[in-house]
This record gives structure tokens, sequence and C-alpha cells, in this order.
């Protein structure tokens, strides 16, 4: 067992050695080696024993479930559905041409990056360029690859060659990213720069008094710091598992020893301070109708439309109980928008021509109209169109979220962050009004992933980092950054790059994550601290020769008893685990 269990520790061992990495097990490794050639094989079987289940904890913590890229290349379709005089035909994406005609059914990833021919409906590109809401795709209007179709199929001619995408771009700048990511020492590794070498200075000096090579074993064995090796694995497990009670899914265990030391927090805008859906924020009258007649002529109509704000319309409608109208002549018409015929309010029999457009298309519907329109403001809008005439502009948001001004304001003194940005793809007036409301003065607007990469850097140049986004958009500087955590679930490759998963999207998460991973360096030092003194006075008694290398052995297996036990305390659930509800 000896031989079999520690040749391969002492081999890897070795292979550090030389390319000088070794740690906190080199002294198990001495040990070892010298228990063989001195015969004292128990004490070699126990230190192996300790030392392969230390690496069997530590090889659980830091396993992540799967890989970034090859949640990239899961996500992207293979086939692509190429338009034919014979009707759809399924051809590997790879032999797609500049000029082909890709089909994209409703619901389907699009494969390419493109321009529509035919078909109208809207596709989800928030993953891929940070804005928040469905975009409505027409004739003309343009598409990328990595977007989520909606309900309508949509032909699209090609622009570009698969290599040479918007989704292809991403995926290189991640894969760089990945690659060029720093190696962060270990706490184990760091306390063992300490350790070590007193245990060599103390091992050395009993055999050299001595003259017993017994003592010299003995003293290294007690000093294998198997608190080091065992007991912050098991602290880092029972750290996992207290964040995955928190609804928090901890990818690389590795960020609960950085998150500590960040200083710089970088936010993505949609998805993180906000909810990333859009909400009415205003009506602004501008004819002779009341607030709730523009809304209830709105909202009828827009039930039937797939438009990226006619949700929120309708929403509006519901929540000021407003009753919606029968509509007739429903139709989407090139150049006016989403037209209908709405029933009066009156329940008269009388139609009202209702047009719902945009400032741009006013002109095609009303051009009077366009003299009486407010100056354009950030956020999103359309206009309502009654009979010919302006009614009123309504104007949208994606919402902030009603803590994000509390939690930005917790973040520096209470977990020591210096700088506090805000990043996002959205126009810069969108982007400093979310600002203003949660407290932000740093601001980074129209930034494409790989702007973000590059800020990322530039930011971890002088200090760790915090990035929280969500979408494959931020997955290149989730996984440039100290430490990256995504919000929700909506994208694997933004969970694999990230180093950990909120859950729900709660920003107080966040808050409980900094004190897990303050939890888990104080309980970790403990045992590892507490050990490696409790191993130094044991140290002693084997350099005086009042202990045998076997004894030596069992006297350190119950210091790691005792060290895993204050351990496992990590694990425990506390009760609450943030104060940042204390500050709001």
């Amino acid at each position: 067992m000896l031989m079999l269990g520690g040749v391969p520790l002492v081999w890897g061992l070795l292979t550090k050695l030389l390319q000088g990495t070794f740690g906190s097990d080199l002294l198990a490794g001495i040990s070892i080696v010298t228990s063989i050639v001195l015969g004292e094989y128990l004490a070699g079987v126990l230190v192996v024993l300790m030392l392969s289940g230390g690496a069997a904890l530590e090889s659980r913590a830091v396993s992540r479930a799967s890989d970034v890229l090859n949640a990239l290349a899961r996500r992207m379709p293979s086939l692509a559905h190429k338009k034919t005089a014979a009707g759809p035909t399924d051809i590997v994406l790879s032999e797609v041409v500049i000029g082909d005609v890709i089909v994209v059914l409703p619901h389907e990833i699009c494969p390419v990056d493109g321009t529509v021919v035919s078909g109208r409906g809207s596709m989800d590109e928030s993953y891929l360029t940070g804005e928040p809401y469905r975009m409505s795709k027409a004739p003309g209007s343009t598409v990328l690859s990595g977007a989520i179709n909606g309900q309508a199929a949509l032909e699209i001619r090609t622009d570009r060659v698969v290599g040479d995408s918007r989704y292809a771009k991403i995926m290189d700048v991640l894969k760089a990213s990945e690659e060029q990511r720093p190696r962060l020492r270990r706490m184990a590794d760091s306390l063992g720069a300490l350790y070590t070498p007193l245990a060599l200075v103390i091992a050395a000096a009993a055999w050299f008094v001595s003259g017993s090579a017994t003592r010299f074993l003995a003293v290294l064995v007690v000093a294998t710091p198997c608190p080091l090796l065992i007991a912050i694995p098991v602290a880092i497990i029972g750290a996992v598992s207290l964040a995955a009670k928190r609804g928090i899914v901890i990818r690389d265990p590795a960020i609960l020893e950085r998150l500590d030391t960040c200083r710089i927090a970088i936010f993505d805008k949609t998805g993180t301070l906000t909810y990333g859906e859009p909400t009415l924020t205003d009506v602004v009258l501008l004819g002779g109708m009341s607030k709730p007649e523009v809304m209830a002529l709105a909202a009828s109509l827009e039930t039937y439309s797939k438009h990226p704000l006619s949700a929120a319309v309708v929403q509006a409608a519901a929540e000021q109980s407003i009753r919606l109208l029968e509509v007739e002549a429903l139709a989407e018409l090139p150049g006016q928008g989403l037209v209908g015929q709405v029933k009066q309010l009156n329940g008269s029999a009388v139609m009202h021509d209702v047009v719902i457009t945009s400032r741009q298309k006013l002109p095609n519907v009303d051009a009077e109209g366009c003299s009486m329109l407010p100056p354009v403001a950030g956020g999103l809008e359309c206009i309502v169109v009654v009979d010919g005439k302006t009614e009123a502009l309504l104007r949208f948001r994606d919402s902030p979220r009603a803590d994000g001004r509390p939690f930005v304001s917790h973040l520096k003194p209470a977990h020591g962050l210096t700088r506090v940005m805000l990043v996002s793809g959205d126009r810069e007036s969108e982007v400093r009004w979310l600002a203003d409301i949660v407290g932000i003065t740093e601001v980074h607007a129209g930034i494409q992933p790989e702007g973000k990469l590059r800020l990322v850097e530039q930011a971890t140049a002088e200090a760790p980092t915090l990035f929280v986004g969500d979408g494959i958009n931020d997955a290149p500087a989730l996984a440039a950054a100290t430490v990256g955590i995504a919000m929700g679930l909506a994208s694997d490759v933004t969970s694999e790059a990230a180093g950990a998963v909120v859950m729900d999207t709660a920003l107080e998460r966040i808050d409980e994550l900094f004190h897990i991973a303050r939890r888990l360096r104080s309980i970790a030092l403990q045992s590892a601290v507490g050990g490696m003194a409790a191993s130094i006075v044991g140290m002693g008694f084997a350099a005086a020769g009042l202990l045998s290398p076997a004894g030596g052995a069992l006297l350190q297996e119950a210091i790691d008893i005792v060290a895993v036990l204050n351990a496992l305390r990590v694990s425990w659930n506390p009760g609450s685990l943030s104060d940042y509800g204390d500050h709001r």
C-alpha cells in the first residue's frame, strides 16, 4: 500500500519541485521517502492516507461541472435550414456561405449573422448585446448569430461566414481570457510557505543533535501539515454547501479565497441592477384624450402584438384595472407600425382607428404630430395615434431593482471596495439614468464584450476585481475578473465562465457570498493555525525522542480530527449571514 499510494504522490511532488510550484505538501513527500529508507512503514502508510484524503477532498472542492467552451459549442446549432427550390434543406453550419438564405424556426437559435428577408417577429439578443429587450424583426432588420428567435419563422440572408460571426468572436475572446487567467496561490500554500521551513529546521536540528535519523522522521511525520491538506478542503466544501443552501452555486471554490480581497466591483447593467424587463414609466398626453382612454386603446391593440413593449403596456393597463376593448382589422404595416380598429369606450359601434408607431415612422401616420413630440429621453418609447391624431407618447425603461441603491452604498463600507463601476452595451443616457438611481458615479456605456474584457483586465491590473453580470456577452469579462458572479440561469455559457451563480438574482445573495467567504477564511485559519500550533508542540516531543514515527503519525491523526471537526462548522447554518438588511 505504501508503494502503491506513495510513489504517485512522491512523483507528483518531484514534478512540482522541478517546476518550482511545491507547497504545503512538501513535508509529506519527504516523510514518505524517509519512512521507506528507515523501514518505518506504518508511519509512511499513515502519511500516505492523510495526503491522499486531502487530495481527494480538494479535488472534489475544485472540480467544475463542465467546460466553458464546451457550453458555448453546445448552445450553437450544428445545422442550418438552407432555403432551396425544393424547400428548406439541413446543411452543416460550416457549409453556409455569404448570400445563403437560412430559415430560422420559432424558438430556434439563429445560426448566422445576417439580414431578415422574409417574416416578422422578435428575437432575444440580450445574451449577445446586453440590451434587455426582445428586438422586433422585419425585412431589412439585422440579426446576430446566437440570438433566440421568437414565435414566428424568419428567413435570413447570411452576411458573414460562421467563423466571422458575432458569436464566434465572443467565443474567441472567452477562450483567450480563459487561457490567460492568472493562477492565484491557495491559502494552504501561503501558510505552508512559513510553516515548511520551520519544520525542516526543527527536524534537521533534532537529527544533528541526537544523531538519530528516526527522530528526524518523527519530527517530519508530526509536522506533516494535514490541517492544511485536509481541514482547508473540508472547510471549502462546507462553504460550497452553505452557499448552495442560500441559492448560490459555487462553480470555482477558489473564489471563496479571493472574494474578500476584491477592491473594485464592476456591474453589468442588464439583469443585475435591473430586472431585465421593460416597464411603462410615463404616458405623455399630446391630444385631447385622457390617460385611461389612451391606455385602454393602446393595451387592447397591444394584446395581440409580439412587440417587446407590448407586454409592458398590457401589464400597466391591468395594474390600473383598465378594461380591454374589442379589436378588429389588426395588422402590422411597413412604415407605420401596429394598426387596428378598437371599439369605443362608451360601447358605441363606431370604431377608433389606432396606430402604435415609433418616432421615426410617425411622419407616415401623422406628419403634424411630429412637432408635438417632446425631446428624446432615455429608454424606449412608442407613440399612440388615434383617428389620425397623435394622442400620447409612452415611455419605457428597464426597471431598476428596488434595493439597488442601498446595496451599492453598502458595498464600500462593509466589504472594503474602493471603486464601483457600471458597464453596459446600452446607450449612455440609459446607463447614466440607472447609475444616478443606484448611486454609481463611474459609468461605461456602449461597451461590447471585447471592451468589457479590456476594462476588466485594466482594472484587475490595479486591484482584484469583482464582475457581476448575466448574458453570454458578459462571459469573457466574468472569466477574466478575479471573481466573476453570474445572476440567474439565463445562460449555461455565462454560468460556466463565472466562479459563482446566484440562482434567484437577489442582490442580497452577493452580500451573503461575501460573508460566506469571510466565514470560510476565519474558520479555515482557526483549523490550520491551531493545528500547526499543536503540531509544533508535538515536534518538540518528537525532537526530544519522546515520540516514535508511528506515535507521531497517530498524534497527527488526532490533531487532524480536531481540525476537521472545527472546519465542518463552516457548513453549519448560522441563521442570518448578511448584514445588508441592517443598512436598508
